[in-house]
């Protein structure tokens, strides 16, 4: 598997399992129904972040964006979110994102990496952060929708770097 910067040409392929998952409703409190333009800039990241892609086999089976988390007096402190098509999960796709972000973070600079809501219902989005030296640093109560578990919880999440 390959992780490189994402070009433009790109987006289409991200958007085929970005729309997926957010019709499924479970871990982005994204807007929902977006078309393929409409989403584009929810996902391609400018600079000073960036979107990479994760590639097997000539397909783009997965995705991640990164940059600061505030700007100003708050950009010593990136962000990021991740996707991977539900077709290759459980396959280390996340994991290897991951690891590229908290590389490409510290490379940038950056203290320290602040995720804001991951929902707290998406126990392996949970663990494997924890495994990659992440802690919940506080959950807000009930910010979240789930379709199927209601109103949960959304995990502050930190790494220092």
């Amino acid at each position: 598997m390959e992780i490189r910067m994402a070009s433009d040409e790109d987006w289409p392929g991200i958007y085929r399992f970005y729309s997926v998952i957010m019709a499924e409703g479970r871990t982005y409190a994204f807007p929902e129904g977006q078309t393929l333009e409409e989403a584009r800039p929810w996902w391609m990241e400018r600079p000073p972040g960036c979107t990479v892609v994760a590639v097997e086999d000539g397909v783009i089976v997965g995705s991640a964006k990164m940059g600061p988390n505030r700007p100003g007096r708050g950009a010593h402190i990136g962000t990021a979110s991740f996707l991977v098509d539900p077709a290759y999960q459980g396959k280390g796709i996340g994991r290897a994102l991951g690891e590229h972000v908290i590389g490409w973070s510290r490379a940038e600079g950056f203290r320290g990496i602040q995720f804001n809501a991951v929902v707290e219902t998406n126990v392996p989005a949970v663990h494997l952060w924890k495994s990659l030296g992440f802690e919940a640093i506080g959950t807000v109560p009930d910010a979240f929708d789930h379709p199927e578990h209601g109103l949960v919880g959304l995990h502050v999440m930190h790494c220092r770097l």
